[in-house]
């Protein structure tokens, strides 16, 4: 940067880039803080108790999930619930069937069915069946079939099949549904739709903005990091231009 750049001025004293560094902090502050509001309307923290929802939420884990209706809950959503009939606890778990559907497993091969058709779950801990133990229920309208991605290890629907319900949930029971990853770093990322759900009827949800408010607050961090480096810049280069006059 020229000795004339730096003194170049708007007529109050301050240099263009003094102007431009001004602006970036103050752009990057409204980034900054509007992510974290608008994250703050939309999403709520949890911690996961247990380990039922391992490998895709370990144990102890933060999620940041949406408040959502549970109408717009669909197969494949992984949902933070609570239900007197579960224990009045807060829980994590996948939904696996709605309401009409007839869910079973497990096929030859290990697979969940619904309406007897086979569906892949990549996400699955180990590389057994399904479910340990066999189970076939019919979701009642309005209800939810939920099953936890650690089946050998998931107080689930499959524990309450002789309710009324056969194991299932009142849509209204939904507080949120899952959409991030936050805690620990190494986990953070969007929780992906599993594609087998997709082309069942009703197809899968989409997630809330919780990639745009994470690019605003990460372009907020770089637009006040950057602005805020100006000044010390600035003076090193005055220094130097100063050395070479």
């Amino acid at each position: 940067m020229s000795s004339s750049t730096q003194r170049r001025t708007d007529g109050r004293g301050r240099t263009t880039g003094s102007v431009l560094s001004g602006l970036a902090v103050a752009v990057g502050c409204v980034l900054f803080l509007g992510g974290f509001v608008w994250a703050a309307l939309i999403y709520r923290p949890y911690t996961v108790p247990t380990d039922s929802m391992s490998p895709t939420i370990a144990v102890g884990a933060r999620v940041l999930a949406e408040k959502v209706d549970g109408a717009e809950i669909r197969r494949g959503d992984i949902v933070v619930f609570k239900d007197k009939a579960w224990g009045g606890e807060t829980m994590v778990k996948r939904v696996v069937g709605v309401g009409g559907d007839k869910v079973a497993c497990c096929t030859e091969q290990g697979k969940l069915t619904i309406d007897g058709k086979p569906v892949e779950e990549p996400y699955l801990q180990g590389n057994g069946p399904a479910s340990p133990i066999g189970f076939k229920a019919k979701v009642p309208n309005g209800q939810l079939f939920l099953l936890g991605d650690h089946r050998s290890d998931s107080l689930d629907s499959r524990v309450h099949l002789s309710d009324g319900d056969q194991g299932s949930i009142p849509r209204g029971a939904v507080e949120a549904r899952v959409d991030a990853r936050a805690w620990p770093l190494g986990s953070i990322g969007v929780m992906q739709r599993p594609s087998s759900f997709s082309a069942l009827p009703g197809g899968t949800s989409q997630p809330g903005p919780v990639q745009p408010i994470a690019l605003a607050v990460l372009a907020g961090t770089v637009l006040i990091l950057g602005g805020a480096a100006y000044g010390p810049i600035a003076r090193r280069s005055a220094r130097k231009a100063r050395t070479h006059d």
